[in-house]
C-alpha cells in the first residue's frame, strides 16, 4: 500500500472510532451495538445517520436481545438468507425463529460488533456472542457452560434494509462448548 492510501486508511479508521465513542443523535438508536471498529469513506458527521451502518447495527441489536421489531425493522420484506441452514425458513422468519430458538439454549445471549466494513451496497461484519448454556439444546440440558463464539455476516442493503445475508459462525468452537462435540 502506497504512503497516500496508508494515510488514508489510517485516518477513516480515527475518524471512525472517534464517532463510535461519540453519542447517537436520532432518538432510540442509543440502544444499538456500537462497532468496535468501522472502515467506511464518509465524512463522520453521516456515519451514525447512513442507512446501511443503521440497518447492520439494527440486526446486531435483534441478535444481542432477541427483540424481533429490530429484524423486522432491518430487514426486507423480501429478504433471502444465502447461506440458510437446514431446517430454517427462507425470509425474515428463519432469523426470528433461529434467535428464539437459541435463546432457549442460551437465555442471557449477548452479541457485540467488533467490526464493520461498508462498500457501495455492502456491509461485512464480525459479530462476537457471550452467554451461558442454561436451557436446553435440543436434548442437552445447559449446565451453566460459557459460550463465547464469532460471526462473519455480509449483508446486501437495498433501499436502507438487509436483502441478502451471507454469514458463516463458528459452529464447531459452539457445539464444543454446549457439549454437543467432544473438544
Amino acid at each position: 500500500m502506497n504512503n497516500k492510501k496508508w494515510k488514508r486508511a489510517l485516518t477513516l479508521t480515527g475518524l471512525a472510532v472517534t464517532l463510535m465513542n461519540a453519542p447517537l443523535t436520532r432518538a432510540g438508536e442509543n440502544k444499538l451495538p456500537t462497532p468496535q471498529h468501522i472502515a467506511i469513506d464518509l465524512p463522520a458527521a453521516e456515519i451514525a445517520a447512513d442507512a446501511r451502518v443503521l440497518a447492520a447495527r439494527r440486526y446486531a441489536a435483534f441478535w444481542n436481545t432477541g427483540d424481533a421489531q429490530l429484524a423486522q425493522q432491518a430487514l426486507s420484506t423480501s429478504f433471502i438468507d444465502r447461506t440458510l441452514p437446514a431446517g430454517r425458513p427462507q425470509g425474515i422468519d428463519g432469523p426470528l425463529q433461529a434467535s428464539v430458538g437459541f435463546r432457549k439454549a442460551v437465555p442471557d445471549l449477548s452479541a457485540e460488533v467488533q467490526d464493520m466494513t461498508v462498500a457501495g451496497d455492502r456491509v461485512a461484519i464480525h459479530l462476537r456472542f457471550h452467554g451461558h448454556f442454561t436451557g436446553v439444546f435440543g436434548t442437552l440440558q445447559g449446565k451453566g457452560q460459557t459460550v463465547d463464539f464469532q460471526a462473519h455476516d455480509l449483508y446486501r442493503i437495498q433501499d436502507g434494509k438487509i436483502a441478502e445475508n451471507w454469514h458463516l459462525e463458528d459452529n464447531l468452537t459452539l457445539m464444543q462448548q454446549l457439549g454437543v462435540i467432544q473438544q
